[in-house]
């Protein structure tokens, strides 16, 4: 058997030359408190507390997939969001905290209108449909996804959280228009990142995260807001808002693109890092 105190200075002197030693400190208090039940206090009041074989196996089986960058929220099979708990897979994008940003200023914006319609277009885990139905109780929410792993993922979140979603599969590029109805809200956090920009990321999502949620083609970067504008035209209704998480490359050409579809009070908002992070755009009474 080890103890807690050894494990810990394992985790320390496997992963030193890989992470800097807050982001090891804060793994091995994941994974301690995941596998073996043990929360930081009582790692630093118990430290030569014995773990078992299953445990002490577990914890280097772990060590040894984040020497490969493997995200710890896959190894634990969960993550926080919005103070929130979320069961992810590398079937779904593990939750970003500027998609945090996202969901808060919608709350923000419309807890004084809940009974509405909103739709969630690409939902993966679906961090932002719960997150909006437990603040906004009285919305009724849609998600669709053309995953159907990923809207397996997203159906558990639903119910782990005790929220009701209605859940759809389909491909917003070539929706099926009789699945939806009428909503006040679409929001979307899409594909955004260009093929180009891959040599910008960690390598820890560039292998492990789902490129069919990350990546659009460089010479067709908005794609997917072109589409989900063209969707809006039909399905949201008149003065009701649009919500999107950006890539900051391109929030001026995303601009242009929602005023050239008669969408006003655009508006580009910054994240925490000073970031243009999410557009918010009101669908104008008519087209041109």
């Amino acid at each position: 058997m080890e103890t807690v105190a050894k494990i810990i200075k394992t985790f320390k002197t496997e992963l030193k030359n890989i992470y800097p030693p807050e982001e090891i400190r804060s793994f091995t208090d994941i994974l301690l408190k995941h596998f073996a039940d043990i929360n930081k206090t009582e790692a630093f009041l118990y430290p030569d507390k014995n773990l078992n074989d299953e445990i002490i196996y577990k914890l280097a089986s772990a060590i040894e997939k984040l020497k490969q960058e493997y995200p710890v929220q896959y190894i634990t099979g969960q993550t926080e969001f919005y103070g929130l708990k979320f069961k992810v897979s590398p079937d779904v994008l593990i939750p970003r905290p500027e998609t945090e940003e996202l969901v808060d200023l919608i709350i923000k914006n419309h807890q004084n209108h809940q009974k509405i319609k909103i739709l969630d277009i690409g939902t993966g885990s679906a961090c932002i449909p719960v997150s909006l139905k437990k603040h906004l109780p009285e919305t009724e929410i849609f998600a669709l996804d053309i995953s159907e792993k990923a809207l397996h993922i997203a159906r558990e979140n639903a119910k782990i959280n005790q929220t009701q979603i209605y859940f759809f599969n389909d491909d917003i590029l070539n929706p099926q228009e009789n699945k939806y109805t009428d909503y006040d809200i679409i929001v979307s956090n899409p594909p955004y990142v260009r093929e180009k920009e891959k040599t910008l990321m960690q390598k820890n999502v560039l292998e492990n995260e789902p490129h069919l949620a990350l990546f659009v083609k460089d010479d067709d970067a908005l794609i997917f807001y072109r589409a989900i504008i063209n969707f809006a035209k039909n399905r949201l209704k008149p003065k009701g808002f649009i919500y999107f998480e950006i890539n900051e490359a391109l929030a001026g050409e995303l601009k242009d693109l929602l005023k050239l579809n008669n969408f006003t009070d655009i508006e580009i908002i910054k994240d925490l890092f000073g970031k243009n992070r999410i557009i918010k755009a009101t669908k104008s009474m008519s087209y041109n």
